[in-house]
């Protein structure tokens, strides 16, 4: 049974004279460091690209909130608290009044270790940086969309179970499990003269299209940088619920992997932000509010039996490339579960919002769409960013349906059944109680 530790309203301003300010920071790891994103060790062995820590930090009438973005695979709950009480004690900002995500990349370091130790302050340098660039500004926020890039990676098989990444071109593929989000969430914070100071992007789809051992922030690092170059200022990238979205599309047996794939994708996406930038509705001076809910979710069960199992496996195998895919992942996960025992598996949603348009929530975890479609559905404003991989890392949330289907999501996931819904619950809830 859940237990919600309610956090609260930070507070609320009203917005008639907004103020906003950027920083970023780079985070790019050093030569030999352990890469994410596999279940087999990579070292780094070159950079394509600098990662960075991008923030924005919104002011209204003493009320302020920052919204953070790391070229990272996930942000630890022990990075997040770490950062927020850096964040706190050097810049007087609220903590609880910070939203920090990863934007997923599979091309940059683990965050453990010495790294781990590194990024709340570097995390910190980019809301400190911010803070010394506010000015004026307002807000418009909207839309675009884009359905040639984002797939369900779930396939009703022929045999009617449900497959995880079957391979392009497969006979045996009868039709996609579920959806696609693909709306591409624009907000613009502009100038007193309408230029855009920044550009804060959201789009769902896992960001795995590079590979091999050179550091890179995958295809928002093109897409950032076309952005502020047709736009102007900063532009930003948030990871929507993505957890059952990758690029593949199985239709084709075009190759779909390195550098060039994600430049095509990079680009594509930008051309989006840019057209819906013409489009944008402007917001009206309003209150700006943050809140937040911690949800306690069960772990994911296992038996004394399974915990043998899954150490003999780990032994017989070794590396985690070695055995069978799916029953490599299971044992990581009892074993990761078991280490754990005991311990809360908690859940921060966070939810910032401006007058009665814009919010945007943040849901920690790789969420699968259908949650992130259905908070967007239910919210009471007309603008909803839902940004995952925020504030901590609860691994694979996938919804009731995908439980009844099994492979990858499930088999991996570190919650128990309808974690996910709870999660839809409490956003909504926030959602409601925040709308003036």
């Amino acid at each position: 049974m859940k237990r919600l530790v309610l956090l609260g309203f930070v507070g609320v301003a009203w917005a008639g004279g907004l103020r906003a300010g950027t920083g970023a920071v780079k985070v790019t790891p050093p030569l030999g460091a352990p890469m994410a994103g596999y279940f087999s060790f990579r070292g780094v062995s070159g950079v394509h690209d600098d990662l960075w820590c991008r923030a924005l930090v919104l002011e209204s009438d003493g009320q302020r909130a920052a919204l953070v973005a790391c070229d990272v695979i996930h942000l630890p709950d022990g990075v997040v608290q770490a950062a927020r009480a850096l964040i706190e004690s050097g810049t007087g900002l609220s903590g609880r009044a910070v939203m920090m995500s990863a934007t997923h990349a599979h091309t940059g370091p683990e965050v453990k270790g010495e790294y781990a130790e590194w990024l709340p302050g570097r995390i910190a340098e980019s809301v400190r940086l911010a803070l010394g660039a506010m000015q004026p500004a307002r807000l418009a926020a909207g839309e675009g969309e884009e359905r040639t890039l984002t797939f369900n990676r779930r396939f009703v098989m022929t045999d009617g179970s449900v497959g995880w990444n079957p391979g392009k071109k497969n006979p045996k593929i009868v039709r996609a499990a579920g959806p696609v989000d693909a709306r591409v969430g624009v907000v613009s914070v502009l100038g007193e003269d309408g230029s855009a100071l920044a550009t804060y992007v959201n789009y769902a789809l896992h960001l795995d299209t590079v590979g091999g051992t050179e550091v890179s922030a995958d295809y928002p690092y093109t897409m950032e940088r076309m952005v502020s170059a047709a736009l102007g200022g900063t532009a930003m990238f948030t990871l929507g619920c993505a957890g059952n979205l990758n690029h593949i599309d199985v239709t084709t047996a075009r190759p779909q992997k390195g550098h060039g794939e994600a430049r095509r994708i990079g680009t594509v996406l930008a051309g989006q932000v840019v057209r819906a930038s013409a489009g944008l509705e402007e917001l009206p001076g309003a209150p700006l509010k943050v809140s937040s809910e911690v949800l306690e979710l069960g772990w994911a069960a296992h038996t004394a039996e399974e915990v043998v199992w899954a150490k003999g496996v780990a032994a017989k195998y070794g590396q985690p490339n070695a055995g069978p895919f799916l029953e490599m992942v299971k044992a990581m996960r009892v074993l990761d579960v078991e280490a754990r025992k005991g311990g809360p598996l908690r859940a921060e949603v966070q939810v910032v919002t401006v007058g009665r348009e814009l919010a945007i929530v943040g849901l920690p975890g790789e969420i699968f769409t259908e949650l992130g479609m259905a908070i967007k559905a239910r919210s009471p404003f007309r603008h909803t960013v839902v940004v995952s991989l925020a504030n901590g890392h609860l691994g694979y949330v996938p919804d009731s349906k995908a439980w009844g289907e099994g492979n990858y999501e499930v088999v991996t996931a570190r919650c128990v059944e309808g974690s996910g819904e709870q999660l839809v619950d409490t956003a909504v809830k926030l959602l409601k109680e925040a709308r003036p």
